[in-house]
């Protein structure tokens, strides 16, 4: 079973893919390089990836590359993550963690379907027809309106009332 090995920190200019082959050459024939490269610059997007043969091999070639400079940089390798399932045969891109809600630590889901079920609702009401009405369309929104932070809601609601007793004065 053959794995994959991330190279990171490339220079980004101009290499060649048997540049890179070059440096590993010494680990025999079933070491493979791919280098990741722009599609409009042709230049290298700072990453590329190994194939070898075995998790010993991937072991050992870690332990004597990692940190090796190349280029007059240092390159990074670890084992790479899997595919995903929209990488067919395509570019390949590294795997970045989903941005995270500020205060939580939440992914952002990346699909809304309750904002898409809103915009369906919305559709219809524009057609015609569906009885809806515009104190409908915002008791919907009132209470589907955005909850604060509930480590932070008895802070808040001591700001509104500060707030609302300097408006008084």
């Amino acid at each position: 079973m053959s794995i994959r090995l991330y190279i990171g920190n490339l220079p980004k200019e101009e290499i060649d893919r048997q540049e890179l082959q070059a440096v590993f050459a010494e680990e025999g024939d079933g070491v493979t390089t791919k280098l990741i490269k722009d599609r409009k610059t042709g230049k290298c997007r700072g990453f590329g990836f190994l194939t070898v043969n075995n998790d010993e091999q991937a072991d050992q070639i870690i332990e004597k590359y990692n940190g090796l400079l190349f280029k007059d940089t240092p390159i990074k390798l670890e084992k790479a993550l899997p595919r995903t399932k929209g990488e067919e045969g395509g570019e390949e891109q590294p795997q970045t963690p989903k941005p995270v809600l500020q205060g939580t630590s939440a992914p952002v889901p990346s699909s809304n379907k309750e904002g898409s079920r809103r915009r369906e609702k919305s559709k219809k009401s524009r057609r015609g027809g569906g009885g809806s009405s515009v104190r409908e369309t915002a008791a919907n929104v009132e209470t589907e309106a955005i909850q604060p932070d509930p480590r932070w809601a008895a802070k808040l609601e001591k700001l509104r009332e500060m707030l609302a007793a300097q408006a008084t004065n």
